[in-house]
């Protein structure tokens, strides 16, 4: 199994705060029979900037150290990268990351809207060869009031990420429902973790909540 959205790495962002978060994350996704994880720190979303060389440092890093460990799981490289007006001449600069070395690339939206330049902004992807991959879809406030939102961005050539924690009610009934009915509506295309702590925001791939977590459960 592969898990395309993380914040496995140590000390980058809102993720794993050291080595120990990391490790215990590895394991977590050993146990649940993930087998590579793509680590996607926050890039651009004005706190965090991971640029690809940094990225692909750290990447390396954890990479010998999980086979220290004698931990089996891969680590790849890439982003979750904020959508901002420098993002197509960012990547020109070599800045940004694709998933794993592949044509898809892992796009995050501000919270509260859509901005009007993304449309465009997928478009010139497209032309790039690029698939864009929208993350979270679900957690944003626009697409939630209105689900057609979504589905122009899928028109335009995006697809769609919902994550475990959505699904299985982590973030709340509403984000919850809304994730199950893009999910009926065709417009998800990929399910993920997102996962930044064991005990916070885990794997949850098995598709149960732990107690503590949500009080609202639902298998995947």
């Amino acid at each position: 199994m592969i898990d395309i959205h993380s914040h496995i790495l140590p000390s980058l962002d809102d993720g794993a705060q050291d080595w120990r978060d990391a490790l215990e994350l590895a394991r977590a996704a050993e146990a649940e029979g993930i087998g590579t994880i793509i680590a996607t720190p926050h890039h651009a979303n004005g706190v965090y900037t991971n640029e690809a060389r940094d990225v692909k440092s750290a990447v390396a890093a954890m990479n010998e150290r999980l086979s220290e460990e004698g931990i089996a799981l891969k680590v790849a490289s890439g982003q979750e990268i904020r959508i901002h007006d420098d993002l197509l001449e960012a990547w020109t600069r070599g800045e940004l990351l694709t998933l794993a070395g592949s044509r898809y690339v892992l796009i995050e939206l501000p919270s509260s809207r859509i901005p009007r330049s993304t449309l465009d902004l997928l478009h010139e992807l497209r032309m790039m060869n690029l698939s864009p991959i929208i993350a979270h879809p679900e957690r944003n406030a626009e697409i939630a009031s209105q689900h057609d939102r979504l589905a122009e961005l899928v028109a335009a050539g995006a697809f769609g990420q919902v994550t475990t924690h959505s699904l299985l009610g982590g973030f709340g009934k509403r984000i919850q429902q809304t994730s199950w009915q893009l999910c009926r509506q065709g417009l998800i295309h990929i399910v993920s973790s997102d996962a930044h702590h064991v005990s916070k925001r885990g794997f949850l791939l098995g598709g149960e909540l732990s107690r503590g977590q949500s009080t609202s459960r639902r298998k995947v």
